[in-house]
């Protein structure tokens, strides 16, 4: 059973300026996106800047998130890592706070094989007794999970329920669908491939864009479920432009950038990652105005 089916929000993780976690407007955020009409908040993945919290902060916003959504929507925690025993503690710390699901990104820089994938995620989901969703995101990490692999995973180990795939390649989804289950739980990791991962059988989208712009990213899954797909390729295409300038630096500089342009005051970003690029910005800003979530 799908953890969620439409838009989850990748949630950022909002800053002071000294850096520190600023859980007053994390707070006032989930409560703009609920409104919005999300589907599921996706805390402290890479939009929320995981890599350079520590472990305490991590479970911290974890445990604020769970905390303020209240069980409205489901909350999807972050606890992937390259160390699969740090992993494990993550994973079982989210779920004791409460979460309701964890994303699991591919363990980065280890290049693993595919049977050290396999052992990963399987060790990791194991561990915990809520529902596991591997993270396919190879422009990241380095490392891929191939279709045989992903479907052995899904078949073998009960509360591995489906994958993100942000992989870019539409085929290979399809290689992985053909040989899974309807009840396969496929969300596309890219705000750019909505429509195409939907068509592939998926049930949604963890999202960039929906920080921004919950309920027009909320609609496209909704036109789509209802059978109005005509009206969700009208919407995807529309945010094509947005979507580009969300990406046309590394994530979550420019979302955060964004929101910031929005007045929602999530604050810096910590190294190594830096503020957004001039000319960047204005596009992304001049993009905003046209997509009609900026004035």
């Amino acid at each position: 059973m799908a953890l969620f089916k439409g838009a989850g929000v990748a949630l950022v993780t909002p800053m002071h300026e000294d850096g520190t976690v600023n859980f007053e407007v994390l707070e006032s955020i989930i409560e703009e996106q609920i409104l919005g009409d999300t589907d599921a908040i996706i805390s402290v993945g890479t939009t929320g800047e995981a890599a350079t919290l520590t472990e305490e902060e991590h479970i911290e916003v974890i445990a604020h998130t769970v905390k303020v959504v209240n069980h409205r929507i489901p909350v999807i925690a972050g606890t992937g890592s390259n160390c699969t025993d740090s992993a494990i503690y993550l994973s079982k710390k989210a779920e004791e706070v409460g979460a309701d699901g964890l994303l699991l990104v591919t363990p980065y820089y280890n290049k693993a094989t595919q049977n050290g994938l396999y052992q990963h995620f399987k060790a990791i989901a194991e561990s915990v007794s809520i529902p596991a969703i591997p993270y396919n995101v190879p422009g990241r990490t380095g490392v891929s999970i191939e279709a045989k692999t992903m479907a052995a995973l899904y078949h073998d180990v009960e509360n591995i329920i489906g994958v993100k795939d942000a992989g870019g390649d539409v085929g290979k989804t399809l290689d992985l669908m053909r040989i899974v289950d309807e009840d396969f739980c496929l969300y596309s990791g890219e705000d750019g491939l909505i429509l195409p991962i939907l068509a592939a059988g998926g049930v949604g989208v963890i999202s960039v864009l929906s920080n921004v712009a919950p309920k027009e990213t909320h609609e496209i899954c909704a036109k789509w479920f209802s059978g109005d797909i005509e009206g969700a390729r009208k919407e995807q295409l529309r945010a094509l432009p947005l979507i580009h300038a969300l990406f046309s630096e590394v994530n979550p500089i420019p979302v955060k950038a964004a929101m910031n342009l929005q007045g929602k005051n999530v604050g810096p970003l910590r190294l190594p990652l830096t503020e957004m690029e001039k000319e960047h910005r204005e596009v992304l800003k001049e993009e905003m105005i046209r997509y009609g979530i900026l004035k």
